[in-house]
């Protein structure tokens, strides 16, 4: 009767594979091809944890780039492009737990003409709580964040309408004429449009759909030319820290009623946030399905180490090791196989990524708000990365581990 190991064991059945993985091959081939499979596996990991660290960093480049110019929730009308602001709503979005600053804005397309050069944008005035809602002062380029003087209403100017206009900061003579339509018939021989005078006193730079169409004026400036004294076209919002702006959505909404579109700064960006997501994954799936096929080089190491071990196994199914026993065994190996790579890759990925984040050893072609590629880490990377990568290792230990299972019994003839 053969003596019956408890072979059955977990503990056992890894110190088998651990043992097979570490020990001295045969030959120098397997060595080889074990060696390529732990780099390759690696490499592969240590890309998906870049892809993934390098679309982090762009999300939060382009989120501070819009958080300089939208505020934490913005509150528009359903219908129409503006409203007027009823007694006492003020006061009580202002005492809402959580809500910092309040501010008033109003916007309109216009035309601007500076020295003979002519450009249509987007007049937007605010109020004085503006900068404390946002941080745009904080992006201006040339000049100062400034829309009064005294009796003269100044204007900051995107950097792009800057260009296009040749709008020179240090020129205090040459005015930016506004053009703003009549919104009432007027006749034949009266004039189409209201005119407005503003002194550049700064430019901005943001996000590049922000840098070609606004001026930045003052609320009064912006209410007396479109000859609507009350008018507003958004409230926005500044959160206290730590605030959850799901929380002070709803409370602004039992305020306002469904006549108002209430939205934080990430539905403000819904549909670009979307995309970037988007991207994101699909990187991420592409390299995954390059990964699968550098897991051919694993099944090709565990498949040679199974050759070489036909003898082990063979006394061990004598033993009294079950089929399935052996199928677990090189499943085992296949997941430590795995685990070395995805090991060196973390490694791998996080030098380069405080080499990146050091010296931008790799740079961002043409003209962007970053010289180098932003890259940021986030331990949710970690834990998808590991799981996808063992997933992968797994399906491909499964062919080898059948075939160990196969292996024959070997009778000793005594």
């Amino acid at each position: 009767m053969p003596f019956s190991l408890s072979i059955h064991n977990q503990g056992l059945i890894w110190r088998v594979a651990r043992r097979y993985l570490f020990a001295k091959k045969s030959t120098n081939i397997i060595n080889l091809i074990t060696g390529i499979a732990v780099f390759g596996l690696a490499v592969g990991a240590a890309a998906l944890v870049l892809i993934l660290s390098v679309f982090n960093g762009f999300e939060e480049v382009i989120d501070s780039l819009y958080s300089s110019f939208n505020p934490d929730i913005k509150i528009t009308p359903t219908q129409g492009k503006s409203f007027t602001i009823a007694d006492g709503v003020m006061e009580k979005l202002q005492k809402i737990p959580g809500v910092a600053f309040v501010s008033q804005s109003l916007e309109e397309v216009a035309f601007f003409e500076y020295d003979g050069k002519q450009d249509f944008g987007t007049l937007k005035g605010v109020d004085d709580t503006f900068i404390k809602v946002t941080a745009l002062d904080s992006t201006v380029r040339e000049g100062k964040f400034q829309l009064r003087d005294g009796q003269i209403d100044m204007a900051v100017v995107s950097m792009e309408m800057r260009n296009q206009l040749a709008i020179n900061i240090d020129d205090f003579i040459s005015p930016l004429v506004v053009y703003m339509p009549k919104r009432k018939e007027v006749g034949a021989l009266d004039q189409q449009f209201r005119r407005g005078i503003v002194y550049p006193s700064g430019t901005f730079v943001v996000q590049q759909e922000y840098n070609g169409q606004y001026v930045i004026t003052s609320l009064e400036f912006a209410r007396a030319l479109l000859n609507m004294p009350d008018a507003v076209s958004s409230l926005e919002v500044k959160l206290k820290e730590g605030v959850n702006p799901a929380t002070v959505v709803q409370a602004i909404s039992g305020i306002l009623g469904p006549k108002f579109s209430i939205k934080d700064r990430y539905h403000q960006q819904e549909a670009f946030m979307k995309l970037m997501h988007l991207e994101k994954w699909m990187s991420f799936a592409i390299v995954s399905l390059m990964l699968l096929m550098v897991a051919f080089n694993m099944i090709g190491a565990l498949w040679m180490i199974v050759l070489e071990k036909k003898k082990d196994i063979s006394i061990l199914k004598s033993m009294g090791a079950r089929d399935n026993t052996i199928r677990n065994i090189f499943l085992v190996e296949g997941f430590l196989l795995t685990g070395l790579g995805v090991g060196l890759g973390f490694v791998l990925a996080l030098a380069i990524y405080f080499l990146q984040k050091q010296f931008g050893i790799v740079s961002m072609p043409g003209t962007f708000a970053v010289d180098s590629y932003p890259v940021s880490i986030r331990l949710v990377d970690f834990v998808v990365v590991c799981l996808t990568v063992l997933f992968i290792g797994g399906l491909a230990s499964i062919p080898p581990a059948l075939r160990a299972r196969q292996i024959p019994t070997v009778i000793r003839e005594e």
